[in-house]
């Protein structure tokens, strides 16, 4: 079997750099990318079989590498990778398209294998996470529902109705940021994302949409 074909996707190059190094016997390291738009024209420029990809990023988040390599290359697949198992980091990214989410404490072996598996069109989660995430999946879980019966709602992943409830109350971007333990930029990139897929054109419209759906 060839190896497998992949992207690096994490804002820390030190960690890339100790990624490569375990991966490299096992896959062919196509290329690393540090932010969103780096990221998004090196993967649709190299088509790699995955993209290992951090959840968050200076310049905004990995849904939105997702969402921008979808429209050019549907064929990737995602594989998310994080120090963080926080429930909306975990569901959004899923969400989004990703096929897996293993949290960085994986072992360098067991990520290689997951690697594969994605590639081969496997869903991969780290084992404590897979419980999680097929509760989640079913039936909503701590009070997140990913069906809404509202079409438009459900386009939507949950950290952007995070930030679409926390508008409505009336929050800054500053503010919001503070809440979510987020850049400003990311605010930014969340907001423009629900703006596009609502057809809505700014903050007050925003607002009055989430309140005429009690959002707030």
């Amino acid at each position: 079997m060839s190896a497998r074909r992949v992207v690096l996707v994490d804002d820390h190059e030190l960690f890339r750099a100790g990624v490569r190094a375990e991966l490299g016997g096992r896959c062919e390291i196509l290329g690393e990318a540090g932010d969103v738009d780096e990221a998004v024209e090196l993967i649709c420029d190299r088509q790699p079989d995955v993209v290992l990809l951090d959840v968050h990023l200076p310049s905004g988040s990995g849904e939105a590498v997702i969402a921008a390599v979808h429209e050019r290359a549907p064929q990737v697949r995602f594989l998310a990778l994080s120090v963080s198992d926080a429930p909306e980091d975990v569901i959004g990214i899923i969400r989004s398209g990703a096929r897996g989410y293993v949290t960085k404490t994986i072992a360098p072996g067991e990520l290689a294998d997951a690697l594969e598996r994605i590639a081969e069109g496997d869903a991969v989660f780290s084992p404590r996470l897979a419980g999680f995430v097929l509760d989640a999946f079913s039936a909503g879980s701590g009070g997140v529902a990913l069906a809404s019966g509202d079409p438009e709602l459900d386009q939507l992943t949950v950290r952007e109705r995070e930030v679409l409830r926390l508008i409505a109350r009336g929050y800054t971007y500053k503010e919001l940021a503070r809440e979510l333990t987020i850049s400003v930029k990311t605010v930014e990139t969340h907001v423009s994302s629900v703006l596009r897929k609502l057809q809505l054109s700014n903050r007050h419209q925003l607002t009055r949409w989430a309140t005429e759906r009690r959002l707030s």
